[in-house]
């Protein structure tokens, strides 16, 4: 670590230690916000939120990253008010701007002084201006100290945006309230959101320069007391901006610090883990806390929320949500939330039921209600939700949706034929589900011929091109990455090599000589396919290495690195994760989490979990329902040491694997070495 994030680590855990907001028991003290924000090693952010916000607001560094911060840039352009961790092409969000300075001064800042902890973000600028943000779902609370006998000054720039901009505007109401909209291209520039805002200030203000998207202002009578400034967004009309707004104005910075500070302790109390680093620690609750900010509920005061079709809706009794990033999260942070935090599970599959009802297409549609990235795979998840329990999901309702897409997706490239076997595989239980048999046993035969058709054409047969970045017209990764990337059909796998063994001795190749790609999430899975290779021992080898050791990277995100990478996949610093390793809005801290517990969704769409070794001694989870899952590892004398046998509430488990709906009734999964 270098010695300026020594000094802020440092200083985050005496900040810690002194809040009133964080106990000296709460896991909150083990997440660190400012790991993997530095560069192009994670892409993430120390924004302060609440879990699933709307809201998540930190400094815009100049030049930024995908989600505006960089911990390696000083220079700022101010504090912007949303953004999606960890995605590609140049992120989304980055709205209504607020710096407290102006507009044309160059501000920086001050690193030592600079602290994060879940719902709370604090850093003193180079001009002497002390800063400190926290947030409740749709509303920025910032306050800024000015130094005395310093005019005090601030840059509104409602036409920020890390994507193209549609449209912007802005009105004066008085000298202490600001509203108008930000209509903005999403991520990739497909699509679109328009958020309507409502800014207050605590202290009066006069305009000393206006342009058609930002305006300076100097407040009054500070008096030697901070500029409170208090920002709301909706994307349903200015009104509800405005409304939401004087909700707001009930609550003190302080009392929205606490509340940020309880609602993110009870998503980190919901799993407690014995044995293990410091390190490990962090890097563990780290992930919970990045698996839950998205997606964001955006459901308005009064229970309405914005269709895909541009339409308001009424969300009858139930939390509608958007933000989504499909594509590679639903591999594994939707499976964890459904396991952490159930009772959202059916709401957000019902918020996913609506896209298929109101309109959806694979990136963003032009009515999205904040930034949002691709939903491709929704089906799945709405799958997976069902199969664990969820309840009240709008299959039916959806139905027409789903099949409309099921013709309209992709199948030119190998790996697009694979991610749609997926799709056509989850149609075809949704169907059985519904007692469309019919329908259930086409996609079922559709899907698997596709899968075997692109298998036996680029995957059965290995040559020396399966080494090969985009070989065969590949998005991202190799023949080999993407080979595994079916686990539905892994008996058909087994039948055409010539048994179990032989794709077992396969598997191993891949992973001796290091051709798995831990920054890209088609292989994310692959370690727990010895489990049902008859190889359980390499399930856990490997996993571990990923999880903990020492590993040869040869791949990145896009490409071969020039010079392997030889270091841990995860670690405690600003570059956590590795080169080019985009975190994918909790994808991999998910499967971080995962591989911890020693339980991981092979199969999304099915309620079983994979049994591996535990990162930790014992591990407890605490579900909504009242019920308490205990993990033990019983007579382990090292981390290296191989489960000998399984039991779940004292009864044998001789195929390592457990069911959802079992462990969800409670009791104690006992791993003896």
């Amino acid at each position: 670590m270098n010695m300026t994030y020594l000094k802020r680590f440092a200083g985050l855990y005496i900040l810690m230690a002194l809040s009133f907001a964080v106990k000296a028991e709460d896991n909150s003290k083990y997440v660190d916000l400012i790991m993997g924000t530095a560069g192009d090693n994670g892409q993430v952010d120390p924004a302060a939120c609440l879990p699933y916000g709307m809201v998540r607001i930190c400094p815009d560094s100049d030049p930024r990253s995908h989600s505006g911060y960089d911990y390696d840039v000083t220079k700022t352009r101010g504090f912007s008010i949303n953004r999606i961790s960890g995605i590609g092409c140049s992120g989304a969000g980055g709205n209504l701007r607020v710096k407290p300075a102006l507009k044309d001064e160059e501000i920086h800042l001050n690193k030592s002084t600079e602290a994060a902890m879940p719902g709370y973000y604090t850093v003193t600028l180079s001009n002497g201006v002390k800063a400190e943000v926290t947030a409740t779902n749709n509303t920025g609370f910032e306050r800024f100290y000015f130094p005395q006998g310093q005019e005090a000054h601030m840059s509104f720039d409602v036409g920020s945006s890390f994507s193209k901009v549609v449209d912007a505007k802005y009105e004066i109401v008085s000298d202490t309230e600001i509203k108008g909209y930000i209509h903005s291209t999403n991520t990739c520039n497909h699509g679109a959101y328009k958020l309507y805002f409502h800014l207050a200030s605590s202290r009066p203000f006069i305009v000393v320069d206006k342009e058609d998207r930002k305006v300076d202002v100097k407040f009054l009578d500070t008096d030697n007391k901070p500029v409170d400034i208090r920002l709301t967004i909706s994307a349903l009309n200015e009104e509800t901006a405005r409304h939401e707004n004087l909700l707001a104005q009930k609550l003190t910075f302080d009392k929205v610090r606490k509340n940020a500070a309880k609602a993110w302790d009870k998503i980190l109390s919901k799993v407690e883990v014995k044995g293990g680093s410091k390190d490990e620690k962090t890097l563990f609750y780290t992930a919970v806390y990045r698996t839950f900010l998205t997606p964001a509920n955006v459901t308005s005061w009064d229970g309405k929320f914005l269709g895909t079709d541009g339409n308001i809706y009424d969300a009858d009794g139930f939390t509608y949500y958007s933000s989504w990033s499909m594509w590679d999260s639903y591999r594994t942070k939707f499976p964890l939330m459904f396991l952490l935090d159930a009772e959202r599970a059916s709401d957000i599959s019902k918020s996913l039921c609506k896209l298929f009802m109101y309109g959806k297409k694979d990136w963003a549609t032009p009515f999205e209600s904040t930034p949002t990235v691709r939903t491709e795979h929704s089906i799945t998840v709405v799958l997976d939700a069902y199969k664990k329990g969820a309840d009240d999901v709008d299959l039916e309702a959806a139905y027409a949706g789903m099949k409309a897409e099921m013709e309209a997706l992709q199948t030119t490239r190998p790996d697009q034929a694979f991610e749609t076997a997926i799709d056509l595989w989850s149609m075809s239980e949704i169907a059985q589900i519904l007692n469309k048999n019919e329908d259930a046993e086409y996609y079922s035969e559709k899907a698997r011929n596709l899968f075997l058709d692109s298998w036996n054409k680029h995957f059965k047969d290995i040559d020396e091109s399966f080494t090969n970045m985009r070989n065969s017209g590949l998005y991202q990764g190799t023949r080999w990455q993407y080979r595994w990337g079916v686990p539905q059909y892994l008996d058909d796998m087994i039948a055409s090599v010539g048994g179990k063994g032989v794709l077992a001795d396969q598997l191993e190749t891949y992973f001796d000589k290091n051709l798995h790609n831990q920054t890209n999430e088609p292989g994310l899975h692959t370690p727990f396919l010895f489990n049902k290779l008859g190889r359980p021992e390499k399930t856990q080898e490997i996993a571990r290495k990923y999880l903990s050791e020492e590993v040869v990277h040869i791949y990145g995100g896009n490409a071969e690195y020039k010079t392997p990478v030889v270091r841990k996949t995860f670690v405690v610093d600003p570059k956590g994760y590795l080169p080019e390793m985009d975190e994918d809005d909790g994808t991999m801290s998910a499967w971080y989490v995962f591989s911890s517990i020693g339980l991981y969704p092979l199969i999304v769409g099915e309620p079983w979990y994979e049994i591996l070794s535990p990162a930790f001694d014992e591990v407890t989870i605490k579900f909504d329902n009242g019920k308490k899952l205990k993990i033990k590892a019983k007579n382990r004398k090292s981390k290296t040491d191989a489960i000998k046998s399984i039991a779940f509430n004292g009864k044998p488990i001789t195929d390592y694997q457990i069911d959802h709906n079992d462990i969800m009734r409670g009791g104690t999964l006992e791993l003896k070495y």
